[in-house]
């Protein structure tokens, strides 16, 4: 499976261009699935449901399972968080799986820079895992000492989506 990061400061759109590439990358024959990585507590299930309750009495994991869709709880308890390489195991074989988060890890990654709206830094300059930017506004990026970056308007998604299906296909 291919892994591309789709990387940026919190605020910077990267949930809304992932929501807008799915479906073109499915057009261009693509199976892609996503992992996002959340900095705060998150609960899928619902206080006092039979699946919450088995957790609470202990169960290490439950599969809720619905004529649509199942989903897997697992719970860490005392368990460090699990690093990134360890989670992509647990999804079924993909074409591609875009990741939303870890920012920091040694995998490829576009990054996206908004600087006008988020007003940090771009990572690029000295993350030598990013491969492309998506930049609001069109920055020249020579200035930044990485001038052969390709570089997307962040309004470009199929240009973007042009960009990652070559990637998915590029032997490793």
């Amino acid at each position: 499976m291919k892994v591309l990061g789709i990387s940026g400061w919190s605020g910077c759109g990267k949930t809304t261009l992932i929501v807008a590439l799915i479906p073109r990358l499915w057009v261009h024959g693509l199976t892609v699935s996503t992992l996002k990585h959340a900095h705060h507590d998150v609960d899928l299930d619902v206080p006092g449901k039979d699946t919450y309750r088995h957790r609470e009495a202990g169960a290490q994991e439950v599969i809720l399972a619905t004529g649509q869709r199942w989903a897997l709880l697992h719970e860490l308890r005392e368990a460090p968080e699990p690093p990134l390489a360890e989670l992509l195991t647990h999804l079924q074989p993909v074409d591609l799986v875009l990741v939303e988060g870890w920012k920091s890890g040694a995998y490829p990654k576009l990054e996206i820079w908004r600087p006008h709206a988020v007003n940090k830094p771009p990572r690029f300059p000295d993350d030598r895992t990013v491969i492309a930017v998506a930049c609001d506004p069109l920055r020249d990026l020579s200035e930044y000492g990485r001038p052969e970056l390709p570089i997307f308007s962040l309004d470009d998604v199929d240009g973007i989506a042009d960009f990652i299906v070559q990637f998915s296909r590029t032997p490793e």
